[in-house]
């Protein structure tokens, strides 16, 4: 058997990602791993918002935003009943698939489990997808879970 020490759950904290966790975290107890939880809070530059950003005091939405984040994966960690020295969490601003990256080598992850919000074609193209360019450009195994409602969904079609 593949020893997974090490396990990666990058969230937005959606349905979705809430699945992925759930999932993650049996994986946990099972293989008597560390779990890592990671958010990160988009670079407001990767987006095009327009000059109103400039008005903005960025640098504090950012840090209030982060650490917001922070407080919200303390939540998930404790809710996942593992013991405190086995989860690790990480809210980082950031390009997200390339920090999601950046974590899975620096803290030797062995398995990445993502949620996926499936939206179809259309919001594909739109919006992209975290979940595909992790799947394409990650080292090590990627395990991408639906939420219930995208479940349901593509079930009753």
């Amino acid at each position: 058997m593949i020893p997974i020490q090490h396990i990666l759950v990058p969230t937005d904290f959606s349905e979705p990602a809430r699945a992925a966790l759930k999932l993650a975290t049996t994986f946990a107890r099972e293989f008597r791993s560390r779990l890592f939880l990671l958010h990160v809070v988009p670079e407001p530059y990767a987006y095009p918002w327009g000059t109103e950003l400039s008005t903005l005091p960025m640098n504090d939405i950012l840090a209030e935003t982060e650490e917001a984040s922070r407080q919200q994966l303390s939540k998930l960690a404790a809710e996942s009943g593992l013991p405190a020295d086995r989860v690790t969490v990480r809210a980082i601003v950031g390009t997200p698939v390339d920090e999601v990256l950046s974590v899975i080598a620096s803290e030797k992850i062995d398995l990445v489990v993502l949620g996926t919000h499936g939206r179809g074609l259309v919001g594909h193209l739109l919006l992209g997808s975290v979940a595909e360019r992790v799947v394409r450009r990650s080292p090590v195994p990627v395990l991408t879970v639906h939420g219930h409602e995208a479940a349901t969904k593509s079930s009753a079609a």
